[in-house]
């Protein structure tokens, strides 16, 4: 009888034993595809593009960057949503754009965000320039708003799409001051940018990184940051703030997540290399140079944050009667 309670804890061990050693299996043992749900060009793609590099770095794996575009994120988010959860497919996306395409009445995308995704951590956070085509008789955020009030609904503006964080917050500027704009969406902010440059819109709301390119081009004007306080990189773009439009402070957050039900082991190991990357100064120095801030969070600080960036946006949504 010993010597069979000994067999049996033996083999109990044994079966435990290779239990742990299933659990433990390392990840990534394969190329890791990271959808972004925008065309290259654009904010989000510099993002991932930065945080790819150092994550094939860390692990010695391929970290592919995959554009998925349209719908204002919605097709790549979709895309990830209905992934196998086994950490092999990624979503780095503007949060507050799958924020906004959650509550927009003529969105209403057939996945749930953000339930059907697992945070690991937000990546960046950057503030959006407002430009104008050069041509345009306006150098600052007075003279835009007298001449949008002169013309209601002449002046035009591209976006990344309905829904998207540069259409939300150019519907933020309007219900602050007063004025009344036409938004023409594209398919990302690379495209918007190109008909901006192109003379066939009026002006943009945009990210640092998409914008910062065209810094000095003499086909565009940049005349404000959205932000609060100003840009350290950028200290002569006065804020909207400064320029009387009182309350404005918005900026885009760019955040990682992954099918909801991915391991727990693998969302915690990659939401540390996230912010070990977070920390690295040549990552920080290349996101600032573009406008950007490196902005990481643990996995349970990137669910809040997802949850917080819908209600934020419900109330913009609510109080312009956006569809």
């Amino acid at each position: 009888m010993i010597k069979e309670g000994l067999l049996v804890l033996l083999i109990g061990a044994s079966l435990g034993l290779g239990s742990s050693v299933v659990a433990a299996q390392p990840w990534p043992e394969k190329p890791v595809r990271m959808v972004v749900p925008y065309p290259p060009g654009g904010a989000t793609d510099f993002s991932a593009r930065i945080y790819a590099e150092q994550l094939t770095k860390l692990y010695g794996q391929t970290f592919i960057v995959d554009n998925k575009a349209g719908a204002a994120g919605d097709i790549g988010a979709k895309f990830v949503a209905g992934s196998a959860p086994d950490g092999y497919t990624l979503l780095l996306g503007a949060v507050g754009s799958l924020a906004i395409n959650s509550i927009l009445p003529s969105k209403q995308p057939d996945y749930r965000f953000p339930d059907e995704f697992d945070g690991v951590s937000m990546a960046t956070s950057t503030p959006l320039a407002v430009v104008v085509r050069s041509s345009l008789p306006v150098r600052n955020i007075t003279e835009l708003i007298a001449l949008a009030k002169s013309k209601p609904g002449a002046l035009t503006y591209g976006s990344a799409g309905v829904g998207s964080s540069q259409h939300m917050t150019a519907e933020k500027f309007q219900l602050d001051t007063g004025t009344r704009l036409l938004h023409v969406p594209y398919k990302g902010s690379g495209p918007a940018m190109s008909d901006l440059l192109g003379g066939q819109v009026d002006m943009m709301f945009d990210t640092l990184p998409t914008l910062m390119p065209h810094l000095n081009s003499d086909k565009v004007r940049f005349i404000g940051v959205t932000t609060q306080d100003p840009v350290q990189s950028l200290p002569e773009l006065r804020t909207l703030q400064e320029q009387g439009v009182k309350g404005f402070d918005i900026s885009t957050r760019y955040g990682l997540m992954v099918p909801k039900g991915t391991p727990r082991g693998i969302i915690e190991q990659l939401s540390a290399s996230m912010r070990k990357i977070g920390r690295m100064p040549e990552v920080r120095k290349a996101l600032e140079a573009q406008g950007a801030q490196a902005y990481t969070t643990t996995p349970a600080e990137t669910d809040a944050a997802l949850r917080k960036e819908v209600s934020i946006w419900a109330d913009v949504v609510s109080r312009g009667n956006v569809h």
